[in-house]
């Protein structure tokens, strides 16, 4: 719904009325753009008794009835105001709007093409036209209409069902909404919230169909655009997700929100200078908006503006002072220190009984790594146990689950399974894919491989596993991993090499080589030897209680749900090491591993070992990885624009005292290592 300059109304007011007026109909508009059709109805009919002949507000209510379905009502209200003002091209737009919807599509095509000739400016006419005259070819007919008494019972159904999912009921509320589809299969709003569970289960394939069903029934309805480009982004659909995003530009450009998600879209497509200047846009239309100053300062570390990022989220803590995300992004560029009062408001944050788990967990994680930086340790770690503590009450992990799954694969993917499925041709491209646990030096051998002339720098891409279920759907195979492989032919192995490829493409520039630093992709080494056997596969890692330190201390966005319990991610640290050692036995020289404390003693000599293994000719930029200027998302992403450094290596001693449970666990691993690595508690063993 556009706002105009020109206020259409038969009755003329003074000028504090009007300006009342405007700030009405902006009000419901906003309702009506956050999803709230029945609250921007009702405000339309309180402002439509005061003013009955204003055909701004009879065109807006015709939209959220059309969006409620209440078709009696919403063509009522268009047909006044087309009757009011035979020149008002918005009415015949959103009678076009309400005639698709119904499928009257020779109605709709007519009133669209008159909005166009009082209107000739407005483009998004333009496109209602052809998508009418699209439906006219294809012979589509007219939908069914509710009757009245359906309408109303259907009402009361959906009251009845928003109630349920805020009573925390979401299963009967998806049932409710369904069975409205049933009898209305054309209703938006149902749609669009059932697409809203279904993306909370991560079901986005048929999130996806209801959206499009929603903006296919009513075109103009901003909310179900703006759900679309947040769950295709959220599918890694990067493409789809800013065509949406654009769409909600093209619909709400005086929206602050439109500009947001057009910049998360276009961000997660790597195009962080576009997303910075599209969190400008939103800002100049609402300066206070601390979620946008926090996107935009997110881009700017990611690019090495780091500066900039500072100054923003600064910025967004003095704008929102309770804004802990802003406090943590702060830490998490692990180069930052706190002044003085910043660590005393967040203490001061914590006090507050009110404040949600999610924003106690940031804090927490904030004042660890600021502890930790002031050599603090005992705090550091009780804040870092506290962080992980809140996150581990809304993480589902499974170890026993884990530890099946990867026997599993062990058990399939042995000598045999390999014999009779290789032969794959070797692709064009050569991925290098650096794998491992978080936080074991995977980011800094990114960095090094992505400043060689060959080599393409991507991100911790999740492509590899879409590509293998892609092909699992298309051969309607078994669906449990990893058994659904075991009867793939050379064909099925060569389209996952290929879905791989085509998925990563938006990602690269070309280069022979590209990097994919996902750490969580050493359990698909067979998958990738089979698919792609020119892959490089490099392991990163590091003195297994850095390690395992290492991911504790990280709070992550999501994916990594074993490392909030110090158990679990000693037992997880044994699995990934027991999967590493059966593809070293099964695939002797496909893996590379490389340790973090090798690559920092002996910086030189690691480089031209990672380079021979990838086939690599040896470039001096590699060793001047930090001058390198590339888009870096991980959590290392200030660190790995400095020198090596050593500081980080055997960090885990400062912490010996807290890591009594962990080291029971990594005994076995531990009890390998040179005397000089090993825990005071195993040295104590020795000596005795």
């Amino acid at each position: 719904m556009r706002t105009r300059r020109v206020w259409h109304s038969r009755y003329t007011c003074g000028e504090l009325e009007l300006v009342k007026q405007e700030e009405q109909f902006k009000a419901a508009v906003a309702e009506l753009r956050s999803g709230n059709a029945v609250a921007a109805a009702r405000l339309c009919d309180q402002s439509l008794q005061q003013h009955p002949g204003d055909a701004n507000f009879l065109c807006l209510s015709g939209k959220a009835n059309l969006v409620l379905r209440n078709f009696g009502v919403a063509e009522k209200c268009v047909e006044d105001a087309i009757k009011l003002f035979p020149d008002f091209a918005l009415a015949y737009e959103t009678y076009g709007d309400l005639m698709l919807a119904q499928g009257k599509v020779l109605k709709a095509r007519t009133s669209y093409e008159t909005a166009m000739r009082l209107d000739p400016a407005h483009a998004a006419i333009h496109d209602k036209i052809d998508r009418a005259r699209e439906l006219e070819k294809t012979g589509a007919t007219a939908a069914a209409r509710p009757t009245a008494s359906t309408q109303s019972h259907i009402q009361a159904e959906m009251q009845k069902a928003h109630e349920l999912e805020s009573k925390g009921d979401v299963q009967a509320a998806e049932m409710i909404y369904r069975e409205i589809l049933t009898r209305d299969a054309n209703h938006v709003e149902a749609a669009r919230l059932l697409a809203a569970i279904a993306v909370k289960h991560k079901r986005y394939r048929d999130a996806e169909v209801f959206l499009k069903k929603a903006i296919e029934v009513a075109p103009d309805y901003t909310p179900a655009w703006v759900d679309l480009a947040n769950l295709q982004r959220e599918a890694d659909k990067f493409d789809d997700a800013v065509i949406s995003a654009r769409q909600v530009l093209k619909l709400a450009p005086d929206n602050a929100e439109s500009h947001m998600v057009y910049a998360s879209a276009i961000g997660m497509a790597g195009e962080h200078e576009e997303a910075i200047k599209a969190y400008q846009d939103a800002l100049a239309i609402a300066p206070d908006r601390a979620g946008a100053i926090c996107g935009m300062a997110h881009h700017q570390k990611t690019i090495g503006l780091q500066d900039e990022a500072i100054a923003s989220y600064r910025r967004a803590i003095a704008v929102k002072p309770k804004h802990a995300e802003a406090y943590w992004s702060l830490a998490n560029l692990k180069t930052f220190r706190f002044e003085d009062e910043e660590v005393e408001a967040m203490q001061a944050l914590l006090v507050n009984p009110a404040l949600a788990d999610d924003a106690r967990a940031q804090l927490h994680n904030a004042l660890g790594l600021e502890f930790e930086s002031r050599k603090e340790f005992r705090s550091a770690f009780e804040h870092f146990e506290n962080c992980n503590a809140l996150c581990r009450q809304v993480e589902s992990y499974d170890p026993v689950d884990t530890e099946s799954t990867y026997g599993r694969i062990i058990e399939l993917f042995d000598d045999d399974f390999f014999a009779r499925n290789s032969g794959v041709a070797e692709s064009s491209t050569t991925p290098i894919l650096v794998v491992g646990l978080p936080r074991s030096g995977s980011t800094l051998i990114e960095q090094i491989l992505a400043s060689h002339s060959q080599v393409d720098g991507t991100h911790e891409l999740g492509d590899l596993s879409r590509a293998v279920q892609s092909v699992r759907r298309d051969q309607s195979r078994r669906s449990r991993f990893p058994e659904a492989l075991a009867d793939l032919g050379r064909d099925d192995w060569q389209k996952i090499g290929v879905e791989y490829l085509r998925r990563t493409e938006i990602f690269r520039s070309g280069a022979p080589c590209f990097v994919d630093k996902n750490p969580n992709n050493f359990i698909y080494v067979g998958i990738l030897r089979l698919a792609l056997p020119n892959a490089k596969i490099i392991n990163a890692m590091r003195h297994p209680l850095d390690s395992c330190l290492g991911s504790f201390k990280q709070l992550f966005a999501s994916g990594q749900p074993f490392t909030y319990d110090m158990t679990e991610l000693g037992e997880y640290y044994l699995q990934y090491q027991r999967l590493m050692d059966h593809w070293h036995e099964t695939l002797p020289g496909f893996v590379l591993d490389v340790h973090y404390e090798q690559v920092v003693s002996d910086l030189d000599g690691q480089v031209r070992r990672i380079l021979d293994f990838c086939e690599l000719p040896f470039e001096e930029a590699c060793l001047r990885f930090h001058e390198t200027e590339r888009a870096v998302k991980t959590a290392s992403s200030e660190q790995v624009r400095r020198p090596i450094y050593s500081s980080s290596v055997n960090l885990w001693r400062n912490y010996e005292a807290d890591l009594g449970e962990l080291v029971h666990i990594l005994k076995p691993l531990l009890e390998v290592l040179p005397v000089g690595d090993q825990p005071a508690e195993l040295t104590r063993k020795h000596d005795t």
